[in-house]
C-alpha cells in the first residue's frame, strides 16, 4: 500500500490536487463548504429531533402538530435551503479572493441572482404567493456554483472597468457600496432574467434552468436498471457529488419508482406465501447504508482519534448525523468535494460496499425487502422494518467493515497532510507570537525612563 501512494500516479494526483487547491475559485469553494459546519449541524441535530419523535419512529408527534412542525423549521431553512448558504459563503469567498473590497456585497449580488434562476414563484388557487423550495436545497448547489462564478466575475469587469455609480467622498461608505452595486446587480438580473426566460420559452414552460439541467443528467440514466446498470448509477452518482452535484437527488427520481415496484411486487409475494425476490434496484440503499451517500461512518468514527485538529473535530461532530445516515457534516467537512485524495475512496467504497451486499442476497442472508420504509432512520432500523429480518439490520453494521477498509489508507495519507500542515501553521503562529513579544519588549527597552534627582543643599 505504501508502494501505491508513492506511485507516480499517486503522486501526479497529488500534485493536481495542489494545482486545484490554488485556484481562486476551487479555494473559495472549499472555503464555503468547511463555513457551512455550524449551520450544517444544526440542522441536522433538528432533523434527528423530528425523525425520533415524529411518526417514522416513537410517535410522540403527529407529522400534522404544530409542535413537529415548528422543529421542522430549522431543518428547512439549514439543510434543505443549502444551496442558498453555498450561494452565500461562496460568492463571499470567491470575492476576497479576487480582492474585491466589498465581498458581503457580492455575496448579497450572487444570492439575488441565485433566487432569480432557483427561486420558483407558486400561486396558488386562494392568490397566495409562495417559493418552490426544490431547488434552494442541495439540488441547486452546482447551478448555484455557476450562477456565483458568473455574477462575481460581472462584478470584477464593472470594478476593474470603472463601471459605477459614483458619489461624493462625503457620503459615508456603506451608502457607497449600496450605489457600487446597483450596477453589476442590474447586469446580473438582466443576465439571469434573460438567460431563465429562454429555457422557459423554448421548453414551453415545462422546464426551468435547474429543472432542465436535472433532467438532462436523468434522462441517459433511467436505461441503467440491471445489476451493473445500478453499479453504473451508483458510482455516477457519486462522481456527481464530488464535483459539487447532489447524485444522489439525481438518482433518486429514477430509482424510487423502481424500488416501490419491487417491494410491492414482493408484498404481494409475501401476503400469498410465496418467497420474496431480490431486485438489482435493491443495492441502490448501499450507497448511503453507513453513513449517508459514500457510506462515511467509518470516516467519521476514525476522526475521532485523529491526530489532526482538523480531522478530530469534524469526527465530533458527524459520528451521530453518520449514524442516522446524514453525511453532509462530514462531506462538507474534510471536505470531499473537489478532493482528489478522499474522492477516491468517496467513489470507490460505494461499488464495494455494493458488491458485498450483493453476496449477502445471494447467499441468502438478506431478505429482499417487502415493506416500503422510506423514512430517515438510523443504522438498521430501516433495513429491518422493510424485511422484519435481523440478519438485514445487522448486515448495516457490517457493511461498516468493508467501508472502514477503503477508507483507512486513503484516510492516513490525509491524516499526514493536515497534521503536516497544521504544525507549519502553529510554528509560524509561534514564531509570529515570539516576534512580537520581542518587538514589544524592545520598545519597552528603548522607552526613557524618569532619572531621579538628587536633593540639591541650599
Amino acid at each position: 500500500m505504501e508502494r501505491f501512494f508513492n506511485s507516480k500516479a499517486m503522486a501526479g494526483l497529488q500534485k493536481f490536487g495542489q494545482k486545484l487547491g490554488t485556484n481562486k475559485f476551487i479555494t473559495a469553494l472549499q472555503a464555503a463548504m468547511m463555513s457551512l459546519m455550524g449551520i450544517l449541524m444544526v440542522g441536522a441535530i433538528f432533523q434527528i429531533i423530528t425523525s425520533v419523535l415524529g411518526p417514522t419512529m416513537f410517535g410522540v408527534l403527529s407529522d400534522k402538530s404544530v409542535i413537529f412542525n415548528y422543529l421542522n423549521i430549522p431543518y428547512q431553512f439549514s439543510m434543505n435551503s443549502l444551496s442558498l448558504w453555498v450561494v452565500l459563503f461562496l460568492a463571499f469567498n470567491y470575492a476576497k479572493t479576487l480582492k474585491i473590497e466589498t465581498p458581503i456585497m457580492s455575496a448579497i449580488n450572487a444570492l439575488f441572482s441565485f433566487l432569480i434562476v432557483a427561486g420558483a414563484l407558486v400561486v396558488a388557487k386562494s392568490g397566495a404567493v409562495s417559493i418552490d423550495m426544490t431547488y434552494l436545497g442541495a439540488q441547486g448547489m452546482f447551478i448555484g456554483f455557476v450562477v456565483v462564478f458568473i455574477s462575481v466575475q460581472v462584478e470584477k469587469f464593472c470594478i476593474d472597468k470603472n463601471i459605477r455609480i459614483k458619489m461624493p467622498d462625503v457620503v459615508p461608505p456603506f451608502l457607497q457600496d449600496g450605489f457600487s452595486a446597483i450596477l453589476p446587480l442590474f447586469f446580473n438580473a438582466i443576465i439571469f432574467l434573460a438567460a431563465s426566460l429562454a429555457v422557459t420559452v423554448l421548453t414551453a414552460g415545462k422546464l426551468t434552468i435547474t429543472s432542465g439541467f436535472m433532467a438532462l443528467l436523468a434522462a441517459p440514466l433511467s436505461a441503467l436498471t440491471s445489476t451493473v446498470g445500478i453499479f453504473i448509477l451508483c458510482i455516477f452518482g457519486a462522481l456527481l457529488w464530488v464535483f459539487g452535484i447532489h447524485g444522489t437527488m439525481i438518482l433518486v427520481p429514477i430509482i424510487m419508482p423502481l424500488s416501490i415496484q419491487a417491494v410491492s411486487a414482493n408484498a404481494a409475494l409475501h401476503a400469498a406465501g410465496k418467497p420474496v425476490v431480490f431486485y438489482p434496484v435493491m443495492l441502490f440503499a448501499y450507497m448511503a447504508v453507513a453513513g449517508g451517500t459514500g457510506n462515511t461512518l467509518a470516516l467519521a468514527l476514525m476522526s475521532l482519534r485523529s491526530k489532526s485538529k482538523q480531522l478530530s473535530a469534524v469526527g465530533k461532530i458527524s459520528a451521530i448525523p453518520g449514524w442516522f445516515n446524514i453525511n453532509e457534516p462530514m462531506t462538507f467537512g474534510i471536505p470531499i468535494m473537489y478532493n482528489p485524495i478522499m474522492s477516491i475512496p468517496y467513489v470507490l467504497n460505494i461499488p464495494v460496499v455494493m458488491l458485498c451486499a450483493l453476496v449477502l442476497y445471494k447467499v441468502g442472508f438478506f431478505v429482499p425487502g417487502w415493506i416500503v420504509i422510506t423514512a430517515l432512520l438510523p443504522m438498521g432500523f430501516g433495513s429491518y422494518l422493510s424485511t422484519l429480518s435481523w440478519t438485514n439490520a445487522i448486515g448495516d453494521y457490517l457493511m461498516l467493515i468493508p467501508s472502514a477498509i477503503v477508507w483507512y489508507p486513503f484516510f492516513k495519507v490525509y491524516e499526514k497532510q493536515l497534521v503536516a500542515k497544521e504544525a507549519k501553521a502553529a510554528a509560524e503562529e509561534a514564531a509570529q507570537a515570539k516576534e512580537q513579544a520581542a518587538a514589544i519588549s524592545a520598545d519597552h527597552d528603548d522607552t526613557p525612563t524618569m532619572g531621579t534627582h538628587e536633593a540639591q543643599p541650599e
